[in-house]
């Protein structure tokens, strides 16, 4: 039998799209509790459609909905504040990110729900929060990245950039999982559930709060650097002599010593008045550049990353996707399992710091229906009449 994971028992009702909140419900999932993921009848998550590339499933809802159960429930329908109301009894977590103020027109709101169900916890994501000027405005992840500075900050010094994967929706959903996880520990203490209202605006810039310190009082902000890094040199990619990249890391004097010395034998550059401080080899980068790179153009990638671990400088492998798949980091500490979806099983990465985690399927669009609703009471005469209606 397996052992009892964290959060078996734990029941969660979801009112989710896109990633923010079906990123924190399946770390919720991962840990064991129930998740019951309420879908629009017909259509589902729109994440469910962004995409066809994991055997026609699309790859955001694949990452972020294992474990999940789908009920299929039009929340307009006059019937779906009964089913809402059955299913919030035996919840423990309401989560929701509809579009700005609709949960609260549903009476889902934390000041409507809390006096009915006053051990239920209510986790609100939005782009921005629930009140401010900016409350009602809608927000994806590349609008709160850029909302948040983050744009400003990466990219080359010609252009701009976004990340390449969605890190406000992460930031938030990530923000949202701890809130729960600290409200469920405060309400074993007082009994009594709590409102968690996350901005991706906020988590975002909790992230951005080290380059927001280095422009403080009008400082200039960090430059954009590509992949380096803005305020370390050397920190970041460099050629070498076989069309590859490594990325290496130097963090203070004594490793620039050794790198000099070990890596690109030539020990007086050390002590050379341009490089011989951090400040001084940032600012004359793009000189330093050019003699670390003649140093590896004669040199394979291989050879680099040897020379570099030998002296104990950070390195890595700018890897490709395909390089990622098969990490043989993540493969030696057993770090893939496989889940079920609708179109079959596929390779899942165990979630971060955990040797055990609930796995189960990705689930179809309404797969769970009827047995939600025949847990709640609903018999099937009750259930067919509700998917004639189009309620379900």
């Amino acid at each position: 039998m397996a052992s009892q994971l964290p959060l078996d028992g734990i029941t969660v009702v979801t009112l989710e799209h896109a990633i923010a909140a079906p990123f924190c419900t399946r770390q919720l999932a991962d840990q064991g509790a129930r998740v019951i993921k309420i879908e629009r009848p017909g259509v589902g998550d729109f994440a469910r459609a962004y995409d066809s590339r994991v055997d026609g499933l699309a790859s955001h809802f694949v990452w972020t909905n294992r474990s999940k159960e789908s009920l299929s429930l039009d929340l307009k329908a006059d019937a779906a504040g009964e089913i809402l109301d059955k299913l919030l009894a035996g919840a423990d977590v309401l989560v929701q990110n509809l579009a700005p103020g609709a949960a609260a027109r549903m009476g889902l709101s934390f000041e409507a729900l809390h006096a009915r169900f006053p051990k239920l916890i209510v986790c609100d994501i939005s782009g921005y929060g629930e009140d401010g000027p900016y409350r009602d405005k809608k927000a994806y992840d590349l609008l709160i990245q850029s909302e948040s500075g983050f744009v400003s900050i990466t990219g080359t010094p010609d252009e701009p950039s976004k990340a390449g994967c969605s890190i406000a929706d992460i930031a938030a959903g990530m923000y949202a999982y701890t809130g729960i996880l600290n409200a469920l520990i405060q309400r074993g203490r007082t009994g009594l559930g709590r409102h968690i209202d996350v901005s991706m605006l906020e988590a975002m810039t909790e992230w951005m709060t080290y380059p927001l310190y280095y422009a403080y009082k009008g400082a200039t902000p960090p430059p954009r650097a590509g992949a380096a890094h803005a305020t370390i040199y050397p920190y970041g990619p460099f050629a070498t002599g076989d069309g590859k990249t490594v990325m290496l890391g130097l963090q203070n004097e004594r490793e620039w010593v050794n790198f000099c010395k070990a890596v690109l034998l030539q020990p007086a550059l050390a002590t050379d008045v341009r490089f011989d401080a951090n400040a001084k080899r940032t600012a004359a980068r793009a000189e330093l550049k050019a003699l670390i790179e003649q140093a590896f153009a004669s040199l394979t990638a291989a050879q680099v990353v040897e020379r570099l671990d030998e002296a104990g400088i950070a390195n890595a492998q700018v890897n490709t996707m395909a390089d990622v798949w098969a990490h043989p980091q993540l493969q030696a500490r057993n770090r893939w399992t496989e889940v079920q979806t609708p179109a079959g099983p596929v390779p899942a990465l165990l979630p971060p710091g955990c040797t055990e985690a609930r796995m189960d399927a990705v689930p179809a669009l309404g797969q769970h229906t009827r047995s939600v609703l025949a847990g709640l009471g609903y018999t099937e005469q009750q259930i067919d009449a509700l998917a004639s209606a189009g309620t379900i």
